[in-house]
């Protein structure tokens, strides 16, 4: 379910309709406004069920990348918002950069970035709201960077005291690492023990070492 679009965007507008379970999409990259939506599925990681696939961690014990914590994160957004072959298109226009950098600087979203050799190989980024992570895209230019990116960022969630991961939309990718469907009802009661709860997405440290995000992460098949 989506309501009427707007033609701009502003951190107090985006914060409030996150307390409402909105959440803002453009029609085209090269689109004006955004659209609000209200999923009546919404796609959730319970943090207490999350895990990650037996192949992937045994990649991550290699160590195969540096892990930084919102030292790029207006790279990481636009890269996201970028056309790529299997995504010639997406709904991260200009005004959803420029809204979501100003959370940024105001300390509310935040980035996760897997780099390797100087060069940014992937990443995520999300808002904070409670106890709660509404994560709103990721990528990759190497292979499982942007998983990587994923489970270091369940583990700093875990050490923090957050609930869930709100990942708006069901998806196969995600669903490997505990995602679940729930109905709007059921999000919206989640959601608001969250935000009556308080998390600290600092209280890991940048560095989070590969031996403490194994401790961390459910190994599944």
């Amino acid at each position: 379910m989506s309501r009427d679009s707007a033609n701009t965007l502003s951190t107090d507008e985006l914060l409030k309709a996150y307390t409402l379970g909105y959440f803002p999409m453009a029609r085209s990259r090269e689109d004006d406004g955004v659209v609000w939506v209200l999923p009546d599925e919404r796609g959730v990681l319970p943090l207490d069920g999350a895990g990650a696939p037996r192949r992937l961690m045994r990649f991550l014990k290699t160590a195969p990348f540096e892990i930084r914590i919102n030292t790029a994160f207006l790279e990481v957004i636009t890269a996201c918002a970028a056309a790529t072959p299997s995504r010639p298109d997406t709904w991260i226009n200009d005004a959803i950069i420029e809204t979501y950098t100003e959370l940024h600087f105001m300390g509310r979203a935040h980035s996760v970035e897997c780099w390797r050799n100087g060069k940014l190989a992937g990443g995520l980024y999300g808002v904070e709201m409670g106890a709660a992570f509404c994560g709103e895209s990721m990528f990759t230019r190497e292979t499982d960077a942007s998983k990587i990116a994923f489970v270091y960022l369940i583990a700093r969630l875990k050490l923090g005291g957050f609930d869930f991961i709100d990942a708006q939309f069901t998806n196969e990718h995600l669903e490997q690492f505990g995602l679940i469907g729930v109905p709007d009802s059921v999000y919206q009661r989640m959601l608001a023990t969250a935000l009556s709860s308080q998390a600290d997405f600092f209280a890991a440290p940048d560095q989070l070492s590969v031996s403490r995000v194994v401790q961390l992460i459910t190994q599944t098949s």
